[in-house]
Formats: C-alpha cells, structure tokens, sequence
C-alpha cells in the first residue's frame, strides 16, 4: 500500500492511498508497521516510513526523525535514474553536464550530507494537529 498524492500516473499493483485525505498515523497504527511514500509521482520517489515507537501521548509528541541518509536530491532532477546521472555528472569535472549542473544544484552540493538536527528543526516548525481529549 502507498501513501501519497494519487495522480494519473500509472503506479502497477500499489494502491496509493491520498495523503491529503488519510492522515499516516491512520494507516501506521503499530510499531513496525510500515507504509511506501510516494512523492512526486512523475519522478516516482519512494520512501518507506516506518512507525519505530509510540510513546505516551501526553502531551501529544511531534515526529522526531532518528536517522538518514544522503542529502535530499534537487527537485526535478529525474527521479532515481536522473539523480543518478546528476551525480555521475557533479562528481566529474570532465563531464559534458558538469558545470550546468554544479551551477543548478547550488555549487557545492554534498550528496552524502545529511543533517539530523536541520531535519528535526524543520520538523519542529511544522504545525502538527493536536489531539482532543473529552473531560471525563
């Protein structure tokens, strides 16, 4: 099952549920379980979330991301195979795309950079809903 913004692109056998209508926490319920983010959809990036742990809701806890890898890919890149040739491309000076692409992507740019704690902030700015509770 897929998580995402379902479009007319053609996703095979997974079933893309729509993000703006279905909130995660609905579809990751448990620990371990796990659902594919489909983002960009023509570029068809996938992600895998995982829910590690569910702590005590009171009060309720923001997410928290505990890891990851690599700087995130520049938008409109190509999906993987474009990522891909972007990085054959930036790391080769003698590249025929090497310059155009160094230029377009913010000259330097740290493929294997990522930053937990600029992750983290970015996700403590974010407004997150916040439960309700009935008095007893």
């Amino acid at each position: 099952m897929g998580w995402g913004v379902p479009d007319f692109e053609d996703f095979g056998d997974i079933e893309v549920i729509d993000e703006t209508a279905v909130a995660v926490s609905k579809l990751l319920k448990d620990e371990g379980r796990t659902v594919l983010y489909v983002y960009d959809s023509g570029d068809n990036w996938r992600h895998e979330v995982v829910r590690e742990k569910i702590l005590p809701d009171s009060p309720p806890p923001k997410p928290v991301c505990i890891g990851g890898e690599r700087r995130c890919p520049p938008d409109d890149v190509g999906g993987p195979s474009g990522y891909q040739d972007f990085l054959e491309a930036i790391f080769d000076p003698e590249h025929e795309e090497f310059e155009h692409f160094r230029q377009w992507a913010g000259d330097p740019f740290h493929a294997e950079e990522f930053d937990l704690k600029a992750v983290n902030a970015i996700l403590d700015r974010m407004r997150w809903p916040k439960r309700h509770r009935r008095k007893p």
